[in-house]
């Protein structure tokens, strides 16, 4: 199985606080910093796990900005 990528935009001060949780959470999610200054983030989401992740981010928008978007033009750019 493979596992499922979602791109996000985050409060960049809020990063550190995002991957926290999700290793808090052990093995649902691994959260990649893409662009620190713009705050892109990619999750990478565990199989089956995807109810979890998506309740887990609901949950944490309500205290941060977390924003869906799409795939970054130059993917070697993972940090």
């Amino acid at each position: 199985m493979r596992t499922i990528t979602k791109y996000l935009r985050v409060d960049r001060r809020k990063i550190a606080f995002l991957k926290f949780i999700f290793e808090a959470y052990d093995g649902i999610a691994v959260v990649s910093t893409l662009d620190p200054v713009e705050g892109t983030v990619m999750l990478s989401i565990a199989p089956g796990c995807e109810a979890d992740v998506d309740m887990l981010l609901q949950d944490l928008k309500k205290d941060i900005m977390i924003e869906p978007t799409g795939k970054p033009e130059n993917p070697n750019s993972e940090g």
